[in-house]
């Protein structure tokens, strides 16, 4: 017998129409009751949160994690489901603290509880079905597909097939409807992602993004406010505004670490151009290959937390192990 715990934080595959707007209002035992489990899987119902994910906090998330991690050492396998709109970010802290031993899936749904058509019992049994399937580490399950969390991103507001990872591609694929039973079919392997324990709570990283004429006020601003790491969602490969790229070497030579990721979507990071990227890359800015921004920011704050003497090394040590610079 598999024993798999299904840990619900809210989101829209838990939300029913109010007159002020979609709110949650399903338990973790009324989405296990839109899916068929099957007499070898035992399935415990758990009610980690009851949010939309647009209104968690950092502290929020790093409690999750933590529920997480103690979560797995007591079932065979853990499927978290979850809001769409950080579920990228989610996932990506998740697998930056996992114990790597222990099958953890996300998924979540596009449509509501109470549609007419919802897609969240697809989603789950797809997600029961794979982590019942027993490969270890966190990924997403979503729309037949399921997904390295590392790499993974939100690319469409309502589309069913809401989640990708454009340089990555799907691990695997999971059919059979809203039922652990079906079949699947394994791609690749995603690399062990884990860089250290759960942390109590994380250090804050802002996102400064680059636009046509940014200067150095959002960095200054940042760090002034309080955080120990900045991540830069550059221009195409990895470039900024000669403002930004002077305030960010200022930073590093500060020992602020300083990562780069790209705005566009797709594709990696690399210190390419004079006065942008390879400047950048000369004054010691991690390059974050192709992790979106929020994900890197996820990142640093994890190796801020894990290895606060020398978080750009931990984050370079985890890129180059993972594949990911």
């Amino acid at each position: 017998m598999t024993r798999l715990a299904l840990l619900a934080t809210g989101g829209t595959i838990a939300t029913r129409a109010t007159s002020e707007g979609r709110a949650v209002a399903a338990t973790a035992r009324d989405l296990l009751g839109t899916v068929t489990t099957g007499p070898d899987v035992d399935v415990v119902p758990i009610d980690a949160a009851g949010r939309l994910s647009f209104a968690a906090t950092l502290d929020d998330v790093a409690a999750l994690a933590r529920t997480v991690r103690e979560t797995c050492a007591a079932y065979d396998g853990v499927v978290v489901t979850h809001g769409t709109d950080t579920l990228e970010e989610t996932a990506a802290l998740l697998a930056l603290t996992h114990d790597g031993a222990t099958p953890v899936t996300i998924t979540g749904a596009q449509r509501p509880f109470d549609d007419a058509a919802p897609d969240g019992p697809t989603n789950l049994g797809a997600a029961l079905r794979w982590a019942a399937y027993g490969r270890p580490g966190v990924t997403v399950t979503f729309a037949g597909q399921v997904l390295p969390a590392i790499g993974v991103r939100k690319i469409h507001t309502s589309a069913l097939s809401a989640f990708a990872a454009p340089d990555r591609g799907p691990l695997a694929s999971a059919d059979g409807g809203g039922s652990i039973d079906g079949a699947i079919r394994e791609h690749a392997v995603a690399p062990d992602a884990s860089l250290g324990d759960p942390p109590a709570t994380l250090p804050r990283v802002d996102v400064v993004a680059q636009y046509v004429g940014a200067d150095a006020h959002a960095l200054d601003a940042a760090v002034a406010a309080g955080a120990r790491g900045i991540v830069v969602a550059a221009f195409g490969a990895g470039n900024a505004t000669p403002a930004v790229v002077e305030s960010a070497r200022r930073l590093l030579e500060q020992h602020v670490p300083v990562v780069v990721a790209s705005r566009t979507g797709a594709g990696a990071v690399e210190g390419l151009y004079a006065g942008g990227g390879a400047d950048l890359a000369r004054a010691g800015a991690l390059f974050a290959g192709d992790l979106s921004p929020w994900q890197a920011r996820l990142l640093l704050a994890v190796a801020l937390a894990t290895a606060p003497d020398d978080p750009a090394g931990a984050a370079r040590a985890w890129a180059a192990r993972t594949g990911v610079a």
